[in-house]
């Protein structure tokens, strides 16, 4: 109920009528069935134009940090955000436990595989969590880019600016050829490199083969840094990040 009210009522309207959003190949999101949104992560803003956008209800994968203090916990649980702890091991393992679970029951599930925001608009390495739920229930994957969301609220910013954005949406990916190699490294990886090349193409993104938490620090300077060749959609011959 709280979802909806945020969608229908007490978000939603307003972000259309300052935004003006658009959807580009929204046909390829299924109305029905479990299905795995994978998409750029450019701003904080993303996670509410990209469910905004599809017609159907959107379970996201989001850091726990969120739910650290009561003023943003209620939100978040309120709009059901499944928290996840970025140390990993056996606390990320359970949120994608609950992933799944939600998957199962039909619901589609949001996440950003790059694992946190693009410090300079670049598009970063995948992080396998998409691939090991898209494995274990044997769902679809939407590759998602979004436009223009980084101009309405860059990092550090606290106050949004006016700018029109775009989500588009990539044809469904899948990976039911590598059914029952859920706990593949290597089949993780490659499935995870698949969802980045086409994020990559819908996105147009310069591609960076490093994970984007290695350049968060204020004395980072990425831009510098050469960039690596995309990822090949039949890659998948390195150790699983």
């Amino acid at each position: 109920m709280f979802y909806w009210f945020l969608k229908y009522i007490l978000i939603g309207p307003a972000l259309r009528l300052f935004f003006r959003p658009k959807s580009e190949d929204l046909e390829n999101v299924p109305l029905d069935g479990p299905i795995i949104l994978c998409a750029n992560h450019m701003s904080f803003v993303d996670s509410l134009f990209m469910p905004l956008m599809v017609p159907r209800r959107v379970v996201f994968l989001g850091k726990s940090d969120y739910f650290d203090k009561w003023y943003t916990r209620w939100f978040y649980e309120g709009a059901g955000v499944i928290p996840v702890r970025r140390e990993g091991g056996q606390a990320g393992e359970a949120a994608l436990r609950a992933g799944s679970e939600q998957l199962e029951a039909g619901i589609a599930v949001g996440i950003y595989p790059e694992g946190t925001r693009s410090p300079d608009g670049r598009l970063y390495r995948g992080k396998t969590g998409a691939a090991r739920m898209a494995l274990r229930v044997g769902c679809p994957v939407i590759p998602i880019a979004l436009f223009g969301t980084r101009e309405v609220m860059p990092p550090n910013r606290y106050l949004p600016r006016l700018h029109r954005v775009t989500v588009k949406f990539g044809r469904p990916l899948d990976f039911s050829r590598y059914a029952g190699k859920e706990d593949d490294r290597f089949v993780l990886r490659s499935v995870t490199d698949e969802i980045m090349y086409e994020i990559m193409m819908l996105s147009g993104q310069e591609y960076v083969d490093e994970y984007a938490s290695k350049f968060k620090g204020p004395r980072q300077q990425p831009a510098k840094l050469p960039a690596a060749a995309p990822p090949s959609a039949g890659a998948g011959m390195r150790a699983a990040g």
